[in-house]
Protein backbone atom coordinates (compact mmCIF):
# COMPACT_ATOMS: atom_id res chain seq x y z
CA UNK A 1 0.00 0.00 0.00
CA UNK A 2 1.19 3.41 -0.59
CA UNK A 3 0.06 6.88 0.33
CA UNK A 4 -0.01 10.27 -1.80
CA UNK A 5 -0.09 13.29 0.39
CA UNK A 6 -0.89 16.65 -1.71
CA UNK A 7 1.93 19.01 -1.08
CA UNK A 8 2.41 22.70 -2.72
CA UNK A 9 4.54 23.62 -5.23
CA UNK A 10 6.48 26.97 -6.10
CA UNK A 11 3.83 26.97 -9.88
CA UNK A 12 0.89 26.47 -7.10
CA UNK A 13 -0.07 23.26 -8.36
CA UNK A 14 -0.65 20.06 -6.31
CA UNK A 15 1.73 17.68 -6.26
CA UNK A 16 2.06 14.70 -4.21
CA UNK A 17 4.82 12.77 -1.73
CA UNK A 18 3.93 9.01 -1.89
CA UNK A 19 4.71 7.19 1.32
CA UNK A 20 5.57 3.83 0.30
CA UNK A 21 5.76 0.63 2.26
CA UNK A 22 8.01 0.29 4.74
CA UNK A 23 11.42 -0.59 6.14
CA UNK A 24 10.56 1.12 10.07
CA UNK A 25 6.83 2.24 11.96
CA UNK A 26 7.39 5.94 12.90
CA UNK A 27 4.86 5.83 15.77
CA UNK A 28 5.37 9.74 15.82
CA UNK A 29 4.45 10.48 12.00
CA UNK A 30 1.02 11.22 11.81
CA UNK A 31 -0.97 12.38 8.93
CA UNK A 32 -3.76 14.79 9.07
CA UNK A 33 -7.43 14.86 7.44
CA UNK A 34 -6.47 18.60 6.21
CA UNK A 35 -3.27 19.93 5.42
CA UNK A 36 -1.67 22.77 6.69
CA UNK A 37 0.18 25.44 4.97
CA UNK A 38 3.56 23.91 3.83
CA UNK A 39 6.58 25.60 2.81
CA UNK A 40 9.71 24.81 1.13
CA UNK A 41 12.77 24.70 2.94
CA UNK A 42 16.76 25.02 1.54
CA UNK A 43 19.65 23.59 2.27
CA UNK A 44 22.31 25.74 2.49
CA UNK A 45 24.92 22.60 1.21
CA UNK A 46 22.96 21.49 -1.78
CA UNK A 47 20.48 22.83 -4.58
CA UNK A 48 17.80 20.90 -3.11
CA UNK A 49 14.15 21.46 -0.99
CA UNK A 50 11.77 18.95 0.65
CA UNK A 51 8.55 20.16 1.48
CA UNK A 52 6.64 19.13 4.47
CA UNK A 53 3.97 20.80 6.83
CA UNK A 54 4.69 23.33 9.51
CA UNK A 55 3.26 20.89 11.97
CA UNK A 56 3.97 17.19 12.53
CA UNK A 57 1.64 14.91 10.52
CA UNK A 58 -1.72 13.08 12.48
CA UNK A 59 -2.43 9.77 11.20
CA UNK A 60 -6.08 9.66 12.28
CA UNK A 61 -9.44 8.91 11.01
CA UNK A 62 -13.01 9.73 12.51
CA UNK A 63 -12.84 6.95 14.87
CA UNK A 64 -9.76 5.96 15.63
CA UNK A 65 -5.85 6.83 15.20
CA UNK A 66 -3.73 4.81 12.91
CA UNK A 67 -0.14 4.06 12.77
CA UNK A 68 1.39 3.86 9.46
CA UNK A 69 4.89 2.22 8.57
CA UNK A 70 7.17 4.33 5.99
CA UNK A 71 9.92 4.18 3.93
CA UNK A 72 10.92 7.81 4.18
CA UNK A 73 9.83 11.27 6.36
CA UNK A 74 9.82 13.02 3.16
CA UNK A 75 11.32 13.91 -0.29
CA UNK A 76 14.45 15.78 -0.92
CA UNK A 77 13.44 17.33 -4.26
CA UNK A 78 15.53 19.26 -6.97
CA UNK A 79 14.60 23.04 -7.15
CA UNK A 80 14.36 22.98 -11.05
CA UNK A 81 12.83 19.63 -11.94
CA UNK A 82 10.57 19.16 -8.94
CA UNK A 83 11.93 15.61 -8.68
CA UNK A 84 12.79 13.46 -5.97
CA UNK A 85 16.31 12.96 -5.61
CA UNK A 86 16.88 10.55 -2.83
CA UNK A 87 20.22 10.53 -0.91
CA UNK A 88 22.66 7.64 -1.89
CA UNK A 89 23.90 5.26 1.17
CA UNK A 90 27.08 4.64 -0.38
CA UNK A 91 27.76 8.64 -0.60
CA UNK A 92 26.64 9.05 3.35
CA UNK A 93 28.68 6.00 4.38
CA UNK A 94 32.00 7.82 2.51
CA UNK A 95 30.74 11.00 4.48
CA UNK A 96 30.89 9.59 7.75
CA UNK A 97 34.08 7.28 7.05
CA UNK A 98 35.93 10.64 5.23
CA UNK A 99 35.04 12.97 8.24
CA UNK A 100 36.39 10.52 10.94
CA UNK A 101 39.33 9.53 9.19
CA UNK A 102 41.86 12.57 9.95
CA UNK A 103 45.75 12.83 9.76
CA UNK A 104 45.65 12.25 13.54
CA UNK A 105 45.17 8.41 12.26
CA UNK A 106 49.38 8.74 11.93
CA UNK A 107 50.09 9.65 15.64
CA UNK A 108 47.75 6.57 17.20
CA UNK A 109 50.81 4.68 17.33
CA UNK A 110 52.87 7.16 19.29
CA UNK A 111 50.28 7.16 22.00
CA UNK A 112 49.58 2.97 21.92
CA UNK A 113 53.34 1.57 21.49
CA UNK A 114 53.31 1.36 25.87
CA UNK A 115 50.48 -0.38 25.61
CA UNK A 116 51.35 -2.72 22.59
CA UNK A 117 49.10 -4.01 20.01
CA UNK A 118 46.95 -6.07 21.31
CA UNK A 119 45.72 -3.81 24.45
CA UNK A 120 45.34 -0.94 22.10
CA UNK A 121 43.24 -2.93 19.52
CA UNK A 122 40.70 -3.43 22.38
CA UNK A 123 41.20 -0.34 23.28
CA UNK A 124 40.06 0.91 19.69
CA UNK A 125 37.16 -1.41 19.53
CA UNK A 126 36.14 -0.49 22.79
CA UNK A 127 36.18 3.33 21.55
CA UNK A 128 34.59 2.24 17.95
CA UNK A 129 31.81 1.01 20.18
CA UNK A 130 30.95 3.61 22.35
CA UNK A 131 31.24 6.46 19.38
CA UNK A 132 28.99 4.63 17.00
CA UNK A 133 26.37 4.19 20.23
CA UNK A 134 26.24 7.54 20.33
CA UNK A 135 26.05 8.80 17.03
CA UNK A 136 22.84 5.99 16.69
CA UNK A 137 21.47 7.68 19.60
CA UNK A 138 21.93 11.06 18.25
CA UNK A 139 20.32 9.75 14.68
CA UNK A 140 17.36 8.48 17.08
CA UNK A 141 16.90 11.92 18.36
CA UNK A 142 17.08 13.90 15.42
CA UNK A 143 14.66 11.75 13.07
CA UNK A 144 12.25 12.02 16.38
CA UNK A 145 12.37 15.68 16.50
CA UNK A 146 12.08 15.82 12.55
CA UNK A 147 8.55 13.67 13.51
CA UNK A 148 7.61 15.98 15.97
CA UNK A 149 8.28 19.43 14.54
CA UNK A 150 7.53 18.40 11.25
CA UNK A 151 10.28 19.73 9.57
CA UNK A 152 13.50 18.61 7.76
CA UNK A 153 16.59 19.94 8.33
CA UNK A 154 16.84 19.37 11.85
CA UNK A 155 20.26 19.95 13.77
CA UNK A 156 21.80 19.89 16.99
CA UNK A 157 19.89 23.40 17.58
CA UNK A 158 15.82 21.83 17.24
CA UNK A 159 17.40 18.60 19.34
CA UNK A 160 18.98 20.53 22.32
CA UNK A 161 15.57 22.68 22.50
CA UNK A 162 13.43 19.72 22.57
CA UNK A 163 15.65 17.96 25.37
CA UNK A 164 17.89 20.32 26.97
CA UNK A 165 15.50 23.64 27.34
CA UNK A 166 16.99 26.92 26.88
CA UNK A 167 19.84 26.97 28.87
CA UNK A 168 20.99 23.46 26.76
CA UNK A 169 20.38 25.51 23.67
CA UNK A 170 22.54 28.13 24.42
CA UNK A 171 25.33 25.92 25.89
CA UNK A 172 25.36 23.34 22.55
CA UNK A 173 25.37 26.26 20.35
CA UNK A 174 28.27 28.07 21.18
CA UNK A 175 30.02 24.69 22.35
CA UNK A 176 29.26 23.69 19.13
CA UNK A 177 30.57 26.66 17.06
CA UNK A 178 33.73 27.14 19.09
CA UNK A 179 34.76 23.65 17.84
CA UNK A 180 33.88 23.86 14.49
CA UNK A 181 35.70 26.86 13.76
CA UNK A 182 38.43 26.19 15.92
CA UNK A 183 38.81 22.66 13.77
CA UNK A 184 38.01 24.67 10.66
CA UNK A 185 40.95 26.85 11.61
CA UNK A 186 43.72 24.14 12.49
CA UNK A 187 42.39 22.27 8.94
CA UNK A 188 43.12 25.63 6.99
CA UNK A 189 46.11 25.89 8.45
CA UNK A 190 47.95 22.23 8.03
CA UNK A 191 46.74 22.22 4.28
CA UNK A 192 48.15 25.55 3.73
CA UNK A 193 51.52 24.23 5.39
CA UNK A 194 51.28 21.12 2.88
CA UNK A 195 50.09 23.23 -0.47
CA UNK A 196 53.14 25.53 0.37
CA UNK A 197 55.53 22.88 0.44
CA UNK A 198 54.23 21.54 -2.70
CA UNK A 199 53.54 24.31 -4.97
CA UNK A 200 56.12 26.93 -3.22
CA UNK A 201 53.60 29.49 -2.58
CA UNK A 202 53.54 31.92 0.23
CA UNK A 203 51.13 30.82 3.28
CA UNK A 204 48.18 33.10 2.57
CA UNK A 205 47.90 32.01 -0.83
CA UNK A 206 47.91 28.20 -0.08
CA UNK A 207 44.72 28.78 2.24
CA UNK A 208 42.56 30.63 0.40
CA UNK A 209 43.41 28.27 -2.32
CA UNK A 210 42.46 25.14 -0.06
CA UNK A 211 39.16 27.02 1.22
CA UNK A 212 37.98 28.41 -2.02
CA UNK A 213 38.50 25.07 -3.46
CA UNK A 214 36.73 23.02 -1.20
CA UNK A 215 34.27 25.61 0.34
CA UNK A 216 33.26 26.01 -3.11
CA UNK A 217 32.44 22.20 -3.29
CA UNK A 218 30.58 22.50 -0.09
CA UNK A 219 28.52 25.82 -1.14
CA UNK A 220 27.47 25.50 -5.19
CA UNK A 221 27.94 21.55 -5.44
CA UNK A 222 25.02 19.73 -5.49
CA UNK A 223 24.26 16.63 -2.72
CA UNK A 224 25.29 13.89 -5.66
CA UNK A 225 28.49 15.81 -6.69
CA UNK A 226 29.78 16.77 -2.95
CA UNK A 227 29.11 12.70 -2.30
CA UNK A 228 31.13 11.88 -5.69
CA UNK A 229 34.14 14.09 -4.92
CA UNK A 230 34.03 12.86 -1.02
CA UNK A 231 33.99 9.28 -2.51
CA UNK A 232 36.94 10.20 -4.61
CA UNK A 233 38.86 11.73 -1.94
CA UNK A 234 38.83 8.52 0.29
CA UNK A 235 39.19 6.48 -2.49
CA UNK A 236 42.77 8.34 -2.66
CA UNK A 237 43.31 8.22 0.82
CA UNK A 238 42.75 4.71 1.10
CA UNK A 239 45.21 4.15 -1.89
CA UNK A 240 47.85 6.60 0.08
CA UNK A 241 47.33 4.42 2.91
CA UNK A 242 47.86 1.21 1.28
CA UNK A 243 51.03 2.60 -0.07
CA UNK A 244 52.01 4.04 3.10
CA UNK A 245 51.30 0.80 4.83
CA UNK A 246 53.48 -1.58 2.23
CA UNK A 247 56.57 0.69 2.50
CA UNK A 248 56.16 0.84 6.91
CA UNK A 249 56.14 -3.14 6.93
CA UNK A 250 59.16 -4.14 5.24
CA UNK A 251 60.69 -4.52 8.96
CA UNK A 252 57.70 -5.91 10.34
CA UNK A 253 58.19 -8.64 13.87
CA UNK A 254 54.86 -10.58 14.22
CA UNK A 255 56.42 -11.04 17.97
CA UNK A 256 56.28 -7.55 18.81
CA UNK A 257 52.53 -7.68 17.84
CA UNK A 258 52.24 -9.96 21.10
CA UNK A 259 53.09 -7.23 23.86
CA UNK A 260 50.43 -6.31 26.65
CA UNK A 261 49.80 -3.81 28.70
CA UNK A 262 46.50 -2.81 30.00
CA UNK A 263 47.69 -0.71 32.74
CA UNK A 264 48.84 1.64 29.55
CA UNK A 265 45.62 2.19 27.85
CA UNK A 266 43.48 4.64 29.96
CA UNK A 267 46.24 7.26 28.63
CA UNK A 268 45.51 6.58 24.87
CA UNK A 269 41.88 6.46 25.13
CA UNK A 270 41.35 10.04 24.92
CA UNK A 271 43.33 10.24 21.59
CA UNK A 272 41.90 6.90 20.25
CA UNK A 273 38.52 8.08 21.23
CA UNK A 274 39.04 11.19 19.49
CA UNK A 275 39.85 9.91 16.16
CA UNK A 276 36.32 8.49 15.93
CA UNK A 277 34.78 12.06 15.58
CA UNK A 278 32.07 12.10 13.09
CA UNK A 279 28.82 12.91 15.23
CA UNK A 280 28.14 16.58 13.74
CA UNK A 281 27.66 14.70 10.74
CA UNK A 282 24.54 12.49 11.74
CA UNK A 283 22.18 15.52 10.87
CA UNK A 284 23.15 15.48 7.33
CA UNK A 285 22.61 11.92 6.93
CA UNK A 286 19.17 11.58 8.44
CA UNK A 287 18.17 15.06 6.31
CA UNK A 288 19.97 13.05 3.04
CA UNK A 289 18.48 9.97 3.85
CA UNK A 290 15.10 11.54 3.84
CA UNK A 291 14.61 10.01 8.00
CA UNK A 292 15.25 6.72 6.58
CA UNK A 293 17.12 5.48 9.77
CA UNK A 294 17.66 1.78 8.70
CA UNK A 295 20.23 3.26 6.13
CA UNK A 296 21.10 5.98 8.80
CA UNK A 297 22.34 3.04 11.13
CA UNK A 298 23.71 1.39 8.33
CA UNK A 299 25.96 4.23 7.57
CA UNK A 300 27.32 4.87 10.39
CA UNK A 301 28.30 1.18 11.18
CA UNK A 302 30.35 0.73 7.91
CA UNK A 303 31.62 4.47 7.53
CA UNK A 304 33.12 3.94 11.12
CA UNK A 305 33.99 0.64 10.37
CA UNK A 306 36.61 2.09 7.55
CA UNK A 307 38.47 4.36 10.15
CA UNK A 308 38.54 1.55 12.92
CA UNK A 309 40.05 -1.14 9.91
CA UNK A 310 42.51 1.97 8.86
CA UNK A 311 43.50 2.30 12.56
CA UNK A 312 44.43 -1.31 13.41
CA UNK A 313 45.87 -1.73 10.77
CA UNK A 314 48.18 1.18 11.00
CA UNK A 315 48.81 0.47 14.48
CA UNK A 316 49.62 -2.99 14.02
CA UNK A 317 52.14 -2.12 11.25
CA UNK A 318 54.11 0.97 13.34
CA UNK A 319 54.02 -1.21 16.94
CA UNK A 320 55.25 -4.24 14.71
CA UNK A 321 58.32 -2.86 13.22
CA UNK A 322 59.32 -2.17 16.76
CA UNK A 323 61.03 -5.84 17.64
CA UNK A 324 62.04 -4.79 20.98
CA UNK A 325 61.14 -3.63 24.55
CA UNK A 326 64.57 -1.34 24.11
CA UNK A 327 64.10 0.08 20.88
CA UNK A 328 60.57 1.16 21.97
CA UNK A 329 61.77 3.13 24.76
CA UNK A 330 64.16 4.95 22.66
CA UNK A 331 62.01 6.17 20.16
CA UNK A 332 59.45 8.82 21.07
CA UNK A 333 57.51 9.24 18.09
CA UNK A 334 57.33 5.72 15.74
CA UNK A 335 56.40 7.71 12.95
CA UNK A 336 59.06 10.52 12.82
CA UNK A 337 61.66 7.25 13.42
CA UNK A 338 59.61 5.79 9.88
CA UNK A 339 60.45 9.41 8.74
CA UNK A 340 64.14 9.67 9.64
CA UNK A 341 64.82 6.15 7.49
CA UNK A 342 62.66 6.09 4.39
CA UNK A 343 63.18 9.05 2.35
CA UNK A 344 59.76 7.62 0.63
CA UNK A 345 57.46 8.13 3.63
CA UNK A 346 57.52 11.61 3.58
CA UNK A 347 55.24 12.46 0.41
CA UNK A 348 52.99 9.83 0.93
CA UNK A 349 52.22 11.07 4.56
CA UNK A 350 51.93 14.61 3.09
CA UNK A 351 49.24 13.11 0.74
CA UNK A 352 47.40 11.06 2.88
CA UNK A 353 47.06 14.00 5.42
CA UNK A 354 46.00 16.59 2.35
CA UNK A 355 43.47 14.51 1.63
CA UNK A 356 42.41 13.49 5.36
CA UNK A 357 42.36 17.04 5.41
CA UNK A 358 39.94 17.52 2.77
CA UNK A 359 37.42 14.90 3.33
CA UNK A 360 37.00 16.18 7.09
CA UNK A 361 36.32 19.81 6.21
CA UNK A 362 33.75 18.62 3.78
CA UNK A 363 32.09 16.61 6.46
CA UNK A 364 32.34 19.78 9.25
CA UNK A 365 31.08 22.63 7.14
CA UNK A 366 28.26 20.61 6.05
CA UNK A 367 27.48 19.96 9.70
CA UNK A 368 27.99 23.56 10.14
CA UNK A 369 25.96 24.61 7.32
CA UNK A 370 23.35 22.53 8.73
CA UNK A 371 23.92 23.96 12.27
CA UNK A 372 23.62 27.22 11.00
CA UNK A 373 20.69 26.98 8.97
CA UNK A 374 18.44 25.24 11.95
CA UNK A 375 19.87 28.43 13.91
CA UNK A 376 18.27 30.75 11.62
CA UNK A 377 14.97 28.72 11.46
CA UNK A 378 15.01 28.46 15.62
CA UNK A 379 15.97 31.95 16.37
CA UNK A 380 15.17 34.44 13.46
Amino acid sequence: MSLSLPLPSRSSQIRTLAITPPSRKHKFLQIPLQWTSSRPLQHLHTNHQYYLPRKSFQCMSRSQQQEYEVERLFSNLNQVTLKREPGSLSSSIFLVAGTTIGAGILAIPAVTQESGFLASSVACILCWIFMVTTGLLIAEVNVNTMCELGSGGVSLVSMAKRTLGVAGVQFSCWSYIFIHYALLIAYVARSSDILTNFLGIPLWESATLFSLVFGGICYFGSQRFIGAVNGVLLFGIIISFTSLVVVASGDLHLDALLKVNFAAVPMSIPIIALSFVYQNVVPVLCTNLEGNLSKVRTAIVLGTAIPLGLFLVWDGVILGSISTPEMADKIADPLQQLLSTNGVVGPIIQAFSFLAIGTSYIGFVLGLSDFLADCERTFL
